[in-house]
This record gives structure tokens, sequence and C-alpha cells, in this order.
């Protein structure tokens, strides 16, 4: 069957991996508007939050956002931190060079082109990252786990992610991943091809083996054509 839609992941997909110690991340954050002596254990609580909600989103395929991981926490965040939240994660969330190309000649092809990520990101900054790389008129339809009930692996997410770009058929779905739990195992197991990008840091995971393993976003057009 001809593919009518390919859905991407974002974080180490779209957006190339990029190893980073969330604990240092939270305090530079927590260090641009808190006094140095309260730096140190509101950060704290602001990553044992989020490895938390990270913990239920794996274990339990059930979503979370950022206004739980700080109500969690016992953080009441300001608009400031917010933004330099935002302005902190920017340098690791550009897109791959290879993204846009590659989303023009999908949709040159008929395809339509989709986004499902495990985020507790609100659509707005996915929006932002994506109008400031140039691709978000590139997008037919983007689902992200902070507006859903589930995380990938969870079939409804797949299901989700289908609808926000009209497709309804998921044996023409492919999605295209770094996780061989979440993106491949969850792919396949909702019906849809599963294309692996791997990188060094996620964890494999002995399941689901992919429909095409790729280097790179580049590689992915001979295994659409050659499926279509």
């Amino acid at each position: 069957m001809a593919v009518s839609a390919v859905i991407f992941d974002w974080g180490g997909t779209l957006t190339p991996w990029h190893d980073i110690e969330l604990g240092d991340m939270w305090r530079r954050i927590c260090s641009a508007h808190l006094k140095p002596e309260e730096v140190e254990e509101v950060a704290t609580a602001l990553l044992d939050a989020e490895m938390e909600l990270w913990r239920r989103g794996r274990d339990e395929h059930r979503s979370a956002t950022l206004d739980e991981l700080f109500a969690l926490a016992g953080v009441e965040p300001t608009d400031a931190l917010l933004a330099t939240q935002f302005e902190t994660w920017a340098p690791h969330t550009f897109i791959d060079p290879a993204a846009p190309g590659l989303l023009r000649a999908l949709r040159d092809r008929g395809i339509k082109v989709g986004v499902l990520s495990n985020t507790m990101w609100s659509r707005d900054w996915h929006e932002r990252i994506f109008a400031r790389d140039g691709v978000l008129d590139l997008l037919d339809g983007a689902v992200y786990s902070s507006e859903i009930p589930w995380t990938k692996p969870h079939a409804e997410a797949f299901r989700a992610a289908m609808t926000a770009v009209g497709a309804d058929d998921p044996s023409a779905c492919v999605f295209v991943g770094d996780r061989p739990y979440d993106d491949i195992h969850g792919a396949k197991s909702a019906g849809l091809r599963g294309v692996l990008v791997p990188n060094s840091t996620v964890p494999a995971w002995d399941t689901a083996t992919p429909d095409a393993t790729i280097d790179g976003l580049p590689d992915l057009l001979v295994h659409i054509d050659r499926w279509s």
C-alpha cells in the first residue's frame, strides 16, 4: 500500500539528539531568578518532579505538562522564569538541516507530514521553534503528549497523530523516531511502519524490528519510495 502519511518524533529525530544534564539546566534557569542560597533546593525539586513525570510517562504511558511539573515541585513559575527556561533550551532545539528539504519532498509526493512528540512543553513552544526554523508551514498536523492523556508507545497517541494529519489507515502510515520502545514498538503495535534513526544514548529495546533503520533523515526517501 502506498504511503499516505509520515509522522516524525521531534527530539532526537527532527531535532538532532543532545546529551543534556537536566540538573544543570534547572540550576541555570533558577540562577537567573532566585537568590543564590535558594537555587540548589529549588532546582533539585524541579529535577525530581521532572524525572518522576518522565518515569510515569515511560512506565504508565500517562502524559504530563509543565504546569504539573511546577506544581509537583511546589514552585510557582513567573513569566520571566518560563522565558528563561525556553531560552536556555533554545540552543538544543534547532532542527536538523536536512529536515526542511525532506518534508518538502514528502509533500511534493502527496504525502502528509506530521509530528508526534512525548513532551511536557506546550504547543506554543513547539510552534515557536518550528516557525523559527522555517518548517511550521510544512506540517499537516502535530500532536504533543502535553495535550492528550497518553504518551508513546500508547496506541492512542499514534491514532491521535494520524487523525491530526487526516490519515485513517495505519498500514499506509510511517513513523520515524530514535527510540526503539516508544517509537518503533509503539508505532508497529498500532499498525504503522516504523523507521529507526538510532543514536548511542537511547537504550536498545529487544522488540519490534524496525521496517527500516537509517543513519540520518536524508536516507528516508528511498524507503518511502520503495514502499510506495
